[in-house]
């Protein structure tokens, strides 16, 4: 596995996309149960007030950079991440992986039937994927404990090797590190929005705005009724934690630490 470095206040595995997607083919193919997250701004400012998300992180196998601004942040505090590896980027991928290497995929997430229709589509883009199950949670299943485990029974009867999580964040990496023993998967997947982008029921920012770390403006203009706090009040308090940990970084140096 790639070097591990310190990135404000969690750890990122400083990966290529080939990288990683090597390790997740690794996990997939073990007997450990395993699970990947993807940062993104967001994270990294729910990472400051919510103590059992940062323990779901500290537990991650891979913690994979999300996002262009955290790649002009790490480069500002001189240890540069080396490649975004974005969950709506990294899942059509895994996907193609899994389609060549025999592996089974579980899709846990999204509205009702979104789940379904990205899995029929990507069976179509990919010949010889293996979608062996799909579940779209009601809303508030996770303070419903038999709804949680029929989820679990549901998930760990399909036998699948990589599950893919859109449940939004917090609630998918929650739910992942409290019932990954339980769930019996050997890798699992923090990816978002990725099923709704993949089944085409949500449009992806053009590629130019991808590119400039814009993609939360495009969303803002899809959804700005469920999106606005997110991106123009909680969002920007990460300039506030990068200068606390940038001032932390500076006072280390000048005591010689």
């Amino acid at each position: 596995m790639g070097e591990k470095i310190k990135f404000l206040n969690t750890m990122i595995d400083n990966l290529t996309m080939d990288e990683a997607l090597d390790e997740i083919k690794k996990l997939a193919a073990g007997k450990e149960k395993n699970y990947v997250v993807t940062p993104n701004v967001d994270h990294i400012v729910k990472l400051e007030r919510l103590p059992r998300f940062r323990q779901a992180y500290q537990e991650a196998s891979l913690v994979l950079a999300d996002g262009k601004p955290l790649i002009w942040i790490s480069r500002l505090m001189g240890r540069p991440i080396r490649e975004k590896i974005s969950g709506s980027d990294l899942f059509p991928l895994v996907c193609q992986m899994a389609a060549r290497e025999g592996f089974r995929m579980f899709f846990l997430g999204a509205a009702p039937g979104v789940a379904q229709k990205a899995s029929d589509r990507l069976m179509k883009e990919y010949p010889g994927l293996r979608v062996c199950g799909t579940c779209s949670p009601p809303l508030g299943f996770e303070k419903d404990q038999k709804e949680i485990q029929k989820i679990v029974r549901e998930v760990r009867a399909a036998k699948a090797d990589i599950l893919i999580l859109a449940l939004g964040t917090p609630k998918q990496e929650l739910f992942i590190w409290k019932y990954r023993e339980a769930l019996g998967v050997p890798v699992s997947i923090a990816a978002g929005a990725s099923i709704d982008f993949a089944a085409g029921v949500v449009k992806r920012a053009p590629v130019w705005m991808q590119r400039w770390g814009l993609e939360w403006l495009f969303r803002l203009m899809q959804e700005p009724g469920r999106l606005a706090r997110r991106y123009l009040i909680d969002d920007p308090q990460i300039l506030w934690i990068m200068f606390r940990y940038w001032k932390d970084k500076t006072r280390s140096r000048y005591k010689g630490d």
